[in-house]
């Protein structure tokens, strides 16, 4: 009888590389029919995946836009101004680290009036 003949299967082929360099993924194996299609059906599987997980990719820091220039922080003469981000995402599993999340820049204001010389003088007095 026909159908009573078993299955010719080749051995299972090794697993195949995890489908990702990092994470979850899968992977697959595979066998072939040895036996000639027309001694009956052939039920096995020809094919396995399972799920396979690598070490963590790497997750760099991103950080939201730069705020506005602050006011300058004097309104005479010579200041500075600052501007920030913020760190939307650490980095892990040794990612990119996050640059600079504040920047100063100079700024200059009108000439102050009543300048260094009334210290100065206001100074002499109080000694």
């Amino acid at each position: 009888l026909p159908d009573t003949i078993p299955c010719l299967l080749s051995p299972w082929s090794e697993w195949s590389d995890c489908s990702v360099t990092c994470g979850k993924g899968m992977r697959t194996r595979q066998r072939m029919l040895k036996s000639a299609a027309e001694l009956g059906d052939c039920n096995e599987e020809l094919e396995q995946a399972e799920k396979c997980m690598l070490p963590e990719c790497p997750i760099d820091c991103e950080l939201t836009e730069w705020s506005q220039w602050s006011e300058c922080n004097t309104s005479c003469g010579k200041g500075h101004m600052i501007r920030t981000r913020m760190i939307k995402i650490e980095p892990q599993f040794g990612g990119a680290a996050c640059p600079e999340t504040v920047q100063r820049t100079k700024c200059r204001m009108r000439k102050c009036l009543r300048g260094a010389g009334m210290e100065k003088r206001r100074w002499k007095e109080a000694r």
